[in-house]
């Protein structure tokens, strides 16, 4: 093991609980003699938890060694490298490393961003050289990348497969693309709630709280942001886009590399996106929904997604609803466009836009823990405040945003769809695969493949293409995989032949 950081021990601590023997090498000797009691510690603490036998402990304390030089891993069938993440200094330290292991050793680097192909450059049996990327904390986080450079063996491969699966991990197959799986199908989520937030369409504590309770995510983007840390969040951002030549899709936020700038990174530094204080997130309350005492009717459009679902769930919350083709004078009118603003789908549908809100039907209302309306521009507040406290009368709670083509949920769950599907057309890994890596690696309620059949390819294709067609914007380009799949009705889980 190269490398004693939180990576390297993590790595280390799996491999020896697995029966093999850890040399651990630094360039700072007393980060090796550190990461040994750290582990021996921890392992300790398992003992107590009941966890790990006391034989288990210390046949685990007794596989892992100190390694002095480079020299001290001469013998290693395999070194795995968590040094710092520089192109530069991997490619020399594996250069090294080469002229003193044997030639059937196999060497990998735990890379998250670089290119494995580049790194092994310096090699002179690039074939014997692959990307093992494991995720922080290793211990917890159970997968890991197997990632083939352009020269790497294919049994190199299978080998460290199969040694994922000895570790109790799940390993997953990658192509050597930047951001390989996970790092690249995660730039949906907290890009595009950028991208939200820069537009003023919501503050950062109602985009979390909508995509925690209407999706289910454990975290929302900007408590994962401040989790991870923009020191470590924001490089990968600009580095899949600059290695994607700009790729619209991976578009980093001015937001981010302002707050990078000032050292606003999230918890470690007691403020990000929220301020904390004693550890915990101080988040702004939650406005409380108006007090209206006489409701207006409700008239819904004839265009409105999940119609039929919608007309019942205004009967349970006791409204009065209009079934006339046109709105009466007096009637709240509701829209729940896919992909279009509130504001085009008033003027298209011709209906008066003050009297307009919008509620976002893409999931069906009794699989969410929150409703989600949009006002427009010229939305009169009595009409904003009905609309409000209707939908608030069960106690579900609701969140109120400005005009925005696609509201929060479907625009973040059609891009994170969309970049998937397109992972899926350049073959970096296998539909399985994927949904694999991302529940495990970001842990995420459903996989995004899933997440498209679950709500429906046509719909995301809808809300795609009507995005495209209100920003201009080739960000929101359907992948060419998605657009087949949604035309005849595939799923998106079902592997290509």
């Amino acid at each position: 093991m190269a490398g004693a950081g939180a990576m390297g021990r993590g790595i280390a601590q799996i491999a020896a609980q697995a029966g093999s023997t850890v040399r651990i090498y630094d360039t700072q000797p007393e980060a090796v003699q550190r990461a040994i009691q750290e582990l021996g510690a921890q392992w300790d603490r398992l003992q107590e938890k009941g966890r790990m036998d006391a034989a288990a402990v210390q046949a685990a304390k007794g596989r892992l060694h100190a390694a002095a030089t480079l020299q001290d891993l001469a013998d290693c069938d395999l070194v795995v490298e968590a040094i710092v993440e520089r192109l530069d200094v991997k490619k020399a330290f594996f250069a090294e490393l080469e002229g003193i292991v044997g030639p059937e050793a196999v060497l990998a680097t735990n890379t998250s961003s670089l290119s494995v192909t580049a790194i092994a450059t310096a090699l002179k049996r690039p074939q014997r050289f692959a990307g093992y990327h494991f995720f922080n904390p290793v211990a917890l986080m159970k997968v890991v990348e197997v990632i083939a450079g352009f020269k790497t063996d294919p049994a190199v491969c299978e080998g460290l497969t199969a040694y994922a699966k000895q570790m109790g991990h799940t390993p997953v197959q990658a192509q050597d693309t930047p951001g390989f799986i996970v790092n690249h199908a995660g730039r949906g989520y907290n890009t595009e709630a950028l991208r939200i937030a820069g537009e003023g369409v919501a503050d950062f504590a109602t985009i979390d709280r909508i995509l925690r309770d209407q999706v289910g995510f454990k975290l929302g983007p900007f408590e994962l942001m401040d989790l991870t840390g923009l020191d470590v969040s924001h490089p990968v951002m600009e580095s899949v886009y600059r290695q994607y030549y700009d790729e619209p899709r991976y578009r980093p936020s001015v937001i981010t590399a302002q707050r990078l700038a000032g050292n606003v990174l999230g918890r470690k530094t007691g403020e990000g996106f929220y301020r904390y204080a004693d550890g915990k997130a101080q988040v702004p309350a939650e406005p409380a929904a108006p007090k209206v005492d006489d409701i207006p009717p409700v008239w819904v459009s004839t265009r409105a997604a999940r119609r039929a679902e919608l007309y019942q769930l205004l009967k349970d919350l006791g409204a009065k609803v209009e079934t006339g083709q046109s709105p009466s004078p007096q009637a709240l009118t509701l829209v729940a466009p896919l992909g279009f603003d509130v504001t085009t789908v008033a003027v298209v549908e011709r209906l008066d836009p003050a009297r307009t809100v919008g509620i976002d039907m893409l999931i069906e209302d009794s699989a969410t823990k929150r409703r989600v309306l949009a006002t427009n521009p010229a939305t009169r507040a009595d009409m904003h405040d009905a609309a409000h406290a209707l939908f608030a009368r069960d106690g579900k709670p609701v969140s109120v945003i400005r005009d925005s083509a696609g509201f929060v949920t479907q625009r973040v769950v059609a891009t994170i769809v969309n970049i998937a599907s397109d992972m899926c057309q350049q073959r970096i890994c296998t539909p399985k695969d994927l949904e694999t890596a991302v529940t495990l690696g970001l842990g995420y309620p459903l996989g995004p493949l899933a997440m498209g059949d679950r709500w429906g390819p046509t719909n995301v294709l809808e809300v795609l293409f009507n995005m495209q067609t209100v920003y201009g914007d080739p960000r929101y380009r359907p992948s060419p995989w998605l657009r087949r799949r949604g035309a005849i009705g595939l799923s998106l889980l079902q592997e290509e032949s």
